[in-house]
């Protein structure tokens, strides 16, 4: 049987629900493949809503019994500088309508959304009803693209740890590498430099 997906807005849940129900709902994500992804949804995900700095998006599937947390991706709004040479020429025109070309580095300064966190629930629950990883993401492009149907914009980047299959994950979906930065303190990634890679939406 296909269970429905259902994804809610994470500050709308707390208006719902308050914050100590919100909390016991995370509190059932278990991510043992990403100790970051887990660590965000558990201690970061409600402060960082709250103050608007990225925003979470819960998404479950709806069974008979009520609702299973499948999986969740975070959203923010950041702006960061794209090396021109890591981009091929038709790219680059895509690009330059939607940023400033600092022509003295020789790179594109742009201002889109980053797909911060794309988690999936590994907990016995879950694991019943599981939504893939395609499926998460494609939904985080979704609501990308609404964003940018209001207020304009046609690329999002995200920020994985340098790793062969998350690479090979992100270009099966048309993302293409443009720059790399170190990992920060706080942050609980698998290794030390982070790949950044960004996604033009054709239409």
């Amino acid at each position: 049987m296909i269970y429905a997906v259902k994804q809610i807005n994470i500050i709308d849940m707390l208006d719902m629900y308050g914050e100590d129900s919100c909390k016991e709902i995370l509190s059932t994500f278990i991510c043992p493949l990403n100790i970051d992804v887990a660590d965000f949804i558990h201690n970061k995900a409600i402060e960082f809503a709250k103050q608007r700095i990225a925003i979470t998006f819960l998404v479950f599937r709806e069974i008979e019994k009520g609702n299973v947390m499948a999986g969740y991706y975070t959203l923010a709004n950041k702006f960061v500088a794209v090396s021109a040479h890591m981009l091929s020429k038709t790219l680059r025109k895509r690009i330059a309508k939607f940023s400033q070309y600092d022509a003295a580095l020789d790179r594109y300064l742009i201002s889109m959304p980053l797909i911060a966190q794309l988690g999936r629930n590994f907990s016995n629950t879950a694991r019943e009803y599981p939504i893939s990883g395609n499926d998460l993401l494609d939904l985080a492009c979704q609501n990308v693209k609404k964003v940018q149907h209001i207020i304009g914009g046609k690329t999002a980047y995200i920020e994985c740890a340098s790793n062969p299959k998350l690479y090979e994950f992100y270009s099966t979906h048309e993302f293409v590498a443009f720059g790399e930065r170190e990992r920060e303190n706080d942050e609980l990634a698998d290794s030390s430099t982070l790949v950044q890679m960004l996604r033009y939406f054709k239409s």
